[in-house]
């Protein structure tokens, strides 16, 4: 199981468009995904059509995180799938900012990856929407990821958060042995034609080299058009939503590829402590905070 955490530190970007369009590539390609909707807007959950009354949420999951609440928390989104994969949720709710905190306990920060390890082997990808900040929500959903993919769009402030992003990243990390690392800046809301647009894409390639994602995606109302009738963009008709359905699915190439390519670089030549770290297996939580509590 792979988890990946779509991430920003600047609302209004389109993060949650982003967690979207992977879910319906994922979903496309016949792939078991799991959707955590850890944004307290749960923007997510109203897309993937889960307007229906939930008995639980990722509130009472991250406040016990048992297997039986996360089974029993977790339901299928109303996306259809045109191949074998299956999309289910675990829905976000408002009463999830009590681990918002600004300085999360260290348990704290482990209570989604504890989550997660209960249904380990009933999904091949997980995706992780989190709040625009780098509160206590966006640090427990790092800290069970394998990758973050940070949102930004052409605008000077977007740049500037994702660059503390991308340095927070580096700090998290640490907590991990090493496991997190970032996928990258995916530039969202492009408009071509746009003068502005083209001045900030070519400062992003230069702040970021080539930790920028060479796929962008482009501001259409298709994307907004299939979110609202709650539909994946890849079921959209129209050859810009298309289009866009393989912008996403570029994304989702580049997240496998950086994973085979960390999975290789397994069997080289590494200290003792990041080699105990890939060997730890997901959701076992002491062990973890041992290793991170080592010198």
């Amino acid at each position: 199981m792979h988890v990946l955490s779509v991430s920003s530190l600047k609302g209004g970007v389109g993060k949650t468009t982003v967690a979207l369009g992977l879910a319906s590539a994922s979903l496309s390609r016949g792939l078991r995904t799991l959707v955590v909707d850890l944004d307290p807007q749960s923007d997510a959950t109203t897309a993937l059509g889960a307007t229906r009354e939930l008995k639980l949420s990722c509130a009472e999951v991250l406040k016990l995180p048992k297997h039986a609440n996360v089974v029993r928390a977790i339901v299928s989104s109303d996306w259809e799938s045109p191949s074998a994969g299956t999309m289910d949720l675990l829905p976000g709710s408002p009463k999830v900012v009590e681990f918002d905190s600004p300085t999360p306990t260290k348990r704290d920060l482990w209570r989604l990856e504890e989550a997660l390890s209960r249904v380990e082997t009933d999904y091949d990808l997980v995706i992780v929407d989190t709040p625009p900040s780098l509160n206590g929500l966006t640090q427990l959903a790092w800290t069970a990821s394998d990758r973050v993919l940070i949102v930004a769009e052409p605008s000077i402030f977007s740049v500037l958060a994702a660059d503390r992003a991308m340095r927070a990243i580096s700090a998290i990390s640490k907590q991990t042995a090493g496991r997190l690392k970032p996928l990258g800046v995916l530039i969202n809301r492009y408009i071509p034609a746009s003068k502005e647009h083209q001045f900030r894409l070519a400062e992003l390639e230069q702040l970021f080299g080539a930790d920028l994602l060479s796929v962008a995606i482009e501001e259409h109302s298709a994307v907004q058009q299939a979110q609202g009738a709650a539909r994946p963009i890849h079921s959209w008709p129209g050859e810009v939503a298309g289009n866009t359905a393989k912008s996403f699915e570029l994304v989702l190439d580049q997240m496998f590829q950086s994973h085979s390519a960390d999975t290789s670089k397994r069997s080289s030549k590494r200290s003792t402590k990041a080699l105990k770290g890939l060997k730890i297996r997901r959701g076992a939580i002491q062990t973890v905070l041992d290793l991170v509590d080592e010198p």
